[in-house]
Parts: structure tokens; sequence; C-alpha cells
């Protein structure tokens, strides 16, 4: 096996497919926006078609568009032309992927589409093809080459097809206003989906198993409790029941470095005062911002009258499946 012979070529294919990428970004033309101006206006559901390679990257268009608010989903053109025409309305849009343009299962059933009433934009490496007359939108992803030494296997092709079908769901994305809570609602299974569905009421420590202890608790009553709660922090409470300062594990290594003792010191001498805190009906990425922002393992949950409510660390958002 010749080493240097293998990185050549994978650069070489890497180099390839980067030049037919960037040869995109000057046919974001008048075809382009007629394309978006048919997903936006339509009524139905944007159908992707293709065959073979054409077919997989149709699939993850197919995909991508759905989970970012464009309904959408893969018909195989072979299937279509046996009973799965009945899945498409005329209120929907096709968008039929083929590079030559002249695929035949393709382009067999482009008359029935028609008759339908079906809009359908194209997108291939052949403006002159059948279907990129015979669509309403044409998208022109044709290359110099493909990565392929052979210049047989789509490699650069499927990728030029698969980044203009991004650009597509991306342009649509920005245009309806689509949020990363909307986009949680179609990912509630995925980490995403969990950090900005679950809220913090629904993972906090409550009742008997918050940590607090009073203003007037010395360090060994503070360290008692955070053995016992297992947080790794305790509140500390003052005499009207707000919250006026936390002790964490940090704060501890520091109070033994400083010879303390921890029998008679008392807590607000040591702890750090205030504390961050978040509110229960925050969502739990808000607490994973503001862990990260400022390198802590926990938080303490308080009302709107900075009264202690909950607590929760780090280790309750990992067995949350938040991060």
């Amino acid at each position: 096996m010749n080493k240097n012979a293998i990185r050549k070529l994978a650069r070489a294919v890497i180099e390839t497919e980067a030049r037919a990428v960037n040869a995109l970004a000057e046919r974001i033309d008048s075809g382009f926006l007629e394309a978006c101006r048919l997903m936006l206006d339509c009524q139905g559901r944007v159908i992707v078609i293709g065959v073979g390679k054409s077919g997989h990257i149709g699939h993850k268009i197919a995909a991508t568009l759905a989970s970012t608010g464009t309904p959408a989903f893969f018909v195989h053109p072979a299937e279509a032309s046996h009973g799965d025409l009945g899945m498409i309305k005329p209120q929907d849009v096709i968008l039929a992927l083929s590079n030559s343009g002249e695929t035949d299962e393709v382009n067999v059933i482009l008359p029935l589409l028609k008759r339908l009433g079906v809009r359908i934009i194209a997108m291939t490496g052949n403006p002159a093809s059948t279907l990129a007359r015979h669509a309403d939108a044409h998208l022109d992803v044709s290359i110099e080459k493909e990565a392929c030494p052979l210049g047989l296997a789509p490699t650069s092709s499927t990728t030029a097809a698969l980044v203009m079908g991004d650009a597509l769901a991306v342009s649509l994305l920005e245009t309806r206003g689509f949020t990363r809570e909307d986009f949680a609602l179609s990912h509630p299974a995925g980490q995403l989906g969990r950090r900005l569905l679950l809220h913090i009421h629904e993972v906090m420590h409550t009742g008997d198993d918050i940590p607090q202890v009073s203003e007037r608790a010395t360090i060994s009553e503070a360290i008692v409790e955070m053995t016992a709660k297992r947080l790794g922090m305790t509140a500390v409470i003052g005499a009207s029941g707000e919250v006026v300062g936390i002790y964490t594990d940090g704060d501890l290594r520091r109070t033994l470095d400083a010879n303390l003792d921890p029998h008679t010191t008392g807590i607000t001498e040591v702890m750090t005062r205030g504390g961050r805190h978040i509110r229960p009906d925050a969502l739990a990425e808000e607490a994973v911002h503001l862990m990260q922002q400022h390198a802590i393992q926990g938080l303490l949950v308080t009302d709107e009258d900075g009264r202690l409510v909950g607590a929760l660390n780090f280790q309750d958002l990992l067995k949350a499946g938040v991060v």
C-alpha cells in the first residue's frame, strides 16, 4: 500500500468536491428564488423523488426539509409508477433529482404529474435536459467533473445536490421564522430536544432533598448537610427565608487550605454570597449555559421572591440526557 499515493488521491477528491460546492454560490439565481417561492406557497407537502444515488440524496434532503419546518417526504419514482402516485396530491410540490435530467423512471411520470397540476422543481446538472425543460423551476447543480478518477461514480455531483438541498432547507427555515423551539418539537428524543423542551422543575431536587443550612450554621454543619444531600453544595438561608449564599465543594477546599476551624467558623464567613440562581420554569438549556459560562457544577432554584424551591447539579442534567 502506497501511503503517499492514498493521501494524494484523498486530497484530490476533497479539493474536487470543494470546487463543485464553491461553484454553486453563483447558481443562487431566479430559479432558486422561484423554487423557494413554490415551497413556501405549497399548501401540501414537498415530495422529493430520485433514483440511485440521487435517491439517497433525495432521502436526506426530504428529512432535512421535514425537520426544519417544510413538510416533506421521499417517494421512489419507480414505486410511483406502481401505485405510489396516489400519495401525491395537486397541492403538493415535487422536487425531482437527476444529475442527467434524463432518468427514465423520473421522466416517465412527468406527464402524470403535469396532469395532476403539481408544480415541479428540478435539480439537475443539465439545464437543457427533459426534466429541466418540463419543470416550473430549475436548480443547476452541474459540476466540472466527478471526483472519481474514472469519472463514473457519482461523487462531486451528489455532494453538489446535497449542498443545494441544504441551501433550500435553511433558506426556507429562516424565511418561515423557524425557531430552536420548533426544531426541538420535531426532535423530542434528541439531546437538543431535551435541552429545549425540558424545564428545570422537571429535573431539580425539591423538598427535603434540597441541601440548605441557616446563615447561623457553622462550616461543620454545612459539611454534614452537603454530605447527606450529595449535590456538592448547600444553600445558605437568611432569617427571612431568602437565599443569601451558597457553599460548595470548591469553597470547602479553600476553607481547608485556610486552616479554619469548621466547628467554630460561621458559614457566612466562607460562603459565596448570592450564588448563581435559576427559575423553575427556565429551560434545561439555560442551566447548561449558566454552568458552562461560569464553570460551576450546581445551581440553586429560586422563585420570583428569591426563595429556595429546588437545586440541581451537572449530574442531574447528565441523567436527564440534556448534555
